[in-house]
């Protein structure tokens, strides 16, 4: 039996956080067991909110030093959050923050220097997990899914709400993932429109009714035809969402209330599509599993057939933290921990870069 003591960092594109999680995981034979021991989400300033989603229109070398330097803010939080724990780290496993996303262009870029990161936290650093599967012609996304089979195999369906939505589940022995569409992106994006970073509960949305032209349109976007494997990123979002959006003239709560009812009816689409009619359980984590109005609706579409199940705030919220630590131990374990049957690479890989403390 291995145990190993990891401090997962995740940056979602929904531009909340950082989320920290020091998380012990236990390898028993084939089987992983794991503990969330300490947590803690520090929130991005606006003004660091800004830089993050502008930091696509970056020239190269400004976009180089933007990553240095977030790498050693990475490393600053991180060594704070250790130092007033006490906490004995193995090392850390950090996804960054992506600010390019173009598979199809061989390319993917998650800022957050993993050596600046070292070097600022004194500690051995595990992170770049999808540049390599994009290099072997796969989507480098999701990557979550490897967490949802070892650790949560019990559900037929796991369901992550972060800025985007994205489902995995097994099928004839495979695991399959996929992003399905828009989830807090959409809506964060709408809330800040009145200096709000996110509709608590989904309070706002329920108080707003439909505005059936914005729903059409979301609903045809194009990319929900395409065949999985596929994934998105925040340039889709400004180039064919956020005009939609922009474009519709209507109250905050009527854009919130659609845009809800939009991402719960593309997720319903797709578990009524794999489940084949059967009696299912959909494990829901991330930020939107927090928003009641959501899960409700959700509920709603899905009927009785399908089971929603929402776990305690901490794995809601730090579920991808903890599964970037898995990540960092099977890497470090040499074992595979990115699936080509989710992302359509040309083999399984054990994906990221090690980085020492100079």
């Amino acid at each position: 039996m291995k145990t190993f003591t990891i401090l997962g960092l995740m940056s979602g594109t929904s531009l909340d956080g950082l989320d920290l999680a020091y998380c012990i995981l236990t390898k028993d034979l084939d089987q992983w067991s794991f503990e969330i021991s300490k947590t803690k989400s520090i929130p991005y300033t606006a003004d660091m909110q800004v830089e993050l989603k502008d930091s696509i229109y970056l020239k190269a070398d400004e976009l180089l030093v933007f990553s240095n330097d977030y790498g050693t803010w990475l490393g600053e939080q991180a060594k704070a959050f250790i130092d007033e724990h006490k906490l004995s780290v193995d090392y850390i496993a950090s996804h960054g923050h992506t600010s390019h996303h173009q598979p199809k262009k061989g390319l993917t870029f998650q800022i957050g220097s993993g050596q600046h990161l070292a070097n600022a936290s004194g500690q051995k650093v595990v992170c770049d997990f999808r540049t390599n599967d994009v290099s072997l012609n796969g989507q480098g996304a999701p990557l979550v899914p490897i967490g949802d089979r070892l650790f949560f195999g019990a559900y037929d369906f796991c369901l992550n709400l972060g800025g985007i939505s994205n489902i995995s589940f097994e099928q004839k022995g495979k695991r399959i993932a996929y992003d399905i569409g828009l989830a807090n992106m959409i809506l964060n994006y709408i809330t800040r429109k009145i200096g709000l970073d996110y509709d608590a509960g989904g309070e706002l949305a329920a108080k707003g009714t439909m505005n059936s032209s914005m729903l059409q349109q979301l609903n045809e976007l194009k990319y929900y035809l395409l065949p999985y494997p596929k994934s998105i990123g925040y340039e889709w979002f400004v180039e064919e969402v956020a005009p939609i959006v922009d474009a519709t003239d209507d109250t905050i709560e009527n854009l919130l209330h659609t845009g809800v009812h939009h991402v719960c009816e593309k997720v319903a689409q797709q578990i009524k599509l794999n489940s084949n009619g059967a009696e299912t359980k959909l494990f829901v984590t991330g930020g939107g599993a927090l928003n009641h109005f959501l899960i409700k609706t959700l509920q709603e579409k899905l009927g009785t057939a399908t089971k929603v199940i929402v776990p305690n705030p901490t794995l809601i919220e730090f579920k991808e933290a903890l599964v970037f630590a898995l990540m960092g131990a099977l890497r470090v374990e040499k074992e595979i921990n990115v699936l080509c049957s989710v992302t359509g690479a040309k083999r399984d890989s054990s994906s990221g870069v090690v980085y020492l403390p100079g």
